[in-house]
C-alpha cells in the first residue's frame, strides 16, 4: 500500500451520497441543541428577573460566565481535537453539556444556575469548534459553503425554536423546562452519535495511514454504490505545519482575520441579538409581547443562513462577508434612530433586515470561513484559538452593553456594533483568502 492515502483528494472527488447526509445529521443534531442553548438565555433571564429569581447583576454574571466557559471550552477542545481526534472530542463535549443542562433545570438559586451555566459553556464552546471543523473535512469543495452554511442554519434554528418554545412554555410553566429539553435532547444525540466516523484527513495527518486507508475504502464503497468514481486528481504535496507556524506569515494573518471576524460576530449576537427581549422590556413591552417580537425577528436568522448558504458558493466567502457587513452598518444606523412608540411594523421590518445581515455573516464566519483557513494538522487548534478570542471578547461585552444601555440606550449599543463591523470589512478585504471551489489542501497554501 502506498504511504500517501491522499484522503483529502479522495474525499473531494466523491459524489454526494447517503454517507454525507448521515455525517451532516449526526453532527448537525448536536449542533442544533448547541444553538438552542446559546439562545436560551434570552427568555430564561427575562423570566428569572421578572419573577425575582435573579437580579440584573446576576443576569450579567450568568451571561459572562457562559462565555468564560465557552472560551475555555473552545481553547481546550482545539488542542484535544488535534491530538485525540474529532470523534472523541465531539462525544465528550456533548456529554458534559447534556448533564449540565439537566442540572441547571433543578438549580435552587441563581448562584447554582450560574455554576451550571459555566459548565454548559465548556461544552458549548467545544461543540462550535469541533462540529464545523469535522464537517469541513468530509464535504467536497464545490458545495462546501452550502453544506457548512446549512449546518449553521441548524445551529441558528435554535434561535426561533427557543423563541417559540419560550413563548409557549415560559409564561405558563417558567424557565426550568427549557433546560430539561436541552439536556434530554443532547443526551439522545450523544447516544446516536456513537456511529460518527473519525476524519480520514486527521488520521492521515497523524501518520495513521492504515486506519485512514481502511476508512477511505469504506467511505468510497458507500458513496460510489455501483457507479464508478470520478478520476482521482492528486494535488501537489502540502508541507506539514506545526503549531508554531500560527505565529508566522501567512498563517499569522489568517489567525488575525479569523480572530477578528469571530470577535465581531460574537459581539453582534451576544451583545445585541441576545439582549433583544431585555431591550423590548426596557421600552415598556410585557414579557409576552417581547417574546412575540423576538419570535418575529428570529425568523430573519433562518433567512440569513439560507442566503449565506447560497452566496458563499455563488459569489464566494469574502464578498459575501463584506456585502453583509455593509448592510449591517446601514440597517444598524437606521435601527439606532428608532424610538419607543414608533410604528412596530417599520421597526420590525428594519430589524428583520438587520438580523438577516447578521446571520449571513454568522453562517459564513462560524460555519464556513474560519475552519477553512487552516491546514488539517492544526485546524482545531487554530480554529479553537480564534473562537477563544471571539468568546473572550464576549466575556466583557455584556457589561459593556449594560453600561451603554444605561448611558446611551439602544443607539449606544448599535454604534459599538457598527464600529466592529467597519474594522471587519477592512481586515477581510486586506488579508482574507477565498476558499470557494478550492480543496482544503489548496486553501492551506493559497496566497489569496
Amino acid at each position: 500500500m502506498a504511504d500517501a492515502v491522499n484522503a483529502g483528494a479522495r474525499l473531494d472527488r466523491l459524489p454526494i451520497s447517503p454517507f454525507h447526509y448521515r455525517i451532516f445529521w449526526l453532527v448537525g443534531a448536536g449542533m442544533f441543541f448547541d444553538g438552542y442553548d446559546l439562545y436560551i438565555a434570552a427568555g430564561v433571564l427575562a423570566s428569572a428577573i421578572q419573577s425575582k429569581f435573579s437580579t440584573l447583576p446576576q443576569n450579567l454574571q450568568f451571561i459572562s460566565l457562559t462565555f468564560v466557559g465557552m472560551t475555555l471550552g473552545s481553547l481546550i477542545t482545539g488542542f484535544v481535537g488535534d491530538k485525540y481526534g474529532r470523534r472523541f472530542t465531539y462525544q465528550i463535549n456533548l456529554l458534559i453539556f447534556g448533564i449540565a443542562s439537566l442540572a441547571a433545570a433543578f438549580a435552587q438559586d441563581m448562584t447554582q444556575l450560574i455554576v451550571c451555566r459555566f459548565v454548559q459553556g465548556l461544552g458549548l464552546g467545544a461543540e462550535i469548534v469541533v462540529g464545523y471543523s469535522t464537517l469541513t473535512e468530509f464535504v467536497p469543495p464545490r458545495t462546501r459553503g452550502r453544506w457548512l452554511s446549512m449546518m449553521a442554519f441548524l445551529v441558528v434554528a435554535g434561535f426561533p425554536a427557543t423563541a417559540l418554545l419560550g413563548y409557549l412554555i415560559i409564561p405558563a410553566f417558567g424557565w426550568r423546562p427549557m433546560f430539561i429539553i436541552a439536556g434530554i435532547g443532547s443526551l439522545i444525540v450523544w447516544y446516536l452519535r456513537k456511529n460518527l466516523p473519525e476524519s480520514p484527513r486527521w488520521l492521515e495527518s497523524e501518520g495513521r495511514t492504515a486506519e485512514a486507508e481502511a476508512l477511505m475504502q469504506s467511505i468510497e464503497r458507500e458513496a460510489a454504490g455501483n457507479a464508478p468514481l470520478p478520476p482521482l486528481v492528486v494535488p501537489a504535496p502540502v508541507p506539514q505545519v506545526a503549531a508554531t507556524d500560527m505565529l508566522k506569515p501567512p498563517l499569522l494573518q489568517r489567525m488575525i482575520v479569523g480572530s477578528w471576524v469571530l470577535i465581531t460576530i460574537n459581539t453582534l449576537i451576544f451583545g445585541f441579538v441576545l439582549f433583544l427581549q431585555q431591550f423590548f422590556l426596557r421600552q415598556g413591552l410585557t414579557i409576552a409581547n417581547s417574546l412575540a417580537y423576538t419570535l418575529v425577528l428570529s425568523a430573519g436568522s433562518l433567512v440569513g443562513c439560507v442566503l449565506g448558504a447560497y452566496l458563499s458558493d455563488a459569489i464566494g466567502r469574502r464578498w459575501s462577508i463584506i456585502g453583509a457587513s455593509f448592510v449591517t452598518i446601514v440597517t444598524g444606523y437606521i435601527y439606532a434612530r428608532f424610538h419607543a412608540g414608533d410604528d412596530p411594523a417599520v421597526v420590525l421590518s428594519v430589524g428583520f433586515v438587520l438580523i438577516v445581515a447578521i446571520y449571513v455573516q454568522t453562517a459564513i464566519l462560524f460555519g464556513v470561513y474560519t475552519p477553512e483557513l487552516f491546514p488539517t494538522e492544526i485546524r482545531l487548534r487554530a480554529n479553537g484559538i480564534c473562537n477563544t478570542l471571539g468568546r473572550g471578547a464576549t466575556v466583557v461585552s455584556p457589561f459593556i452593553v449594560g453600561s451603554l444601555m444605561a448611558s446611551y440606550q439602544l443607539p449606544g449599543v448599535l454604534w459599538l456594533m457598527i464600529g466592529l463591523v467597519i474594522v471587519q470589512i477592512v481586515v477581510v478585504w486586506a488579508w482574507g483568502v477565498e476558499p470557494r471551489n478550492r480543496g482544503l489542501e489548496e486553501v492551506a497554501t493559497a496566497a489569496a
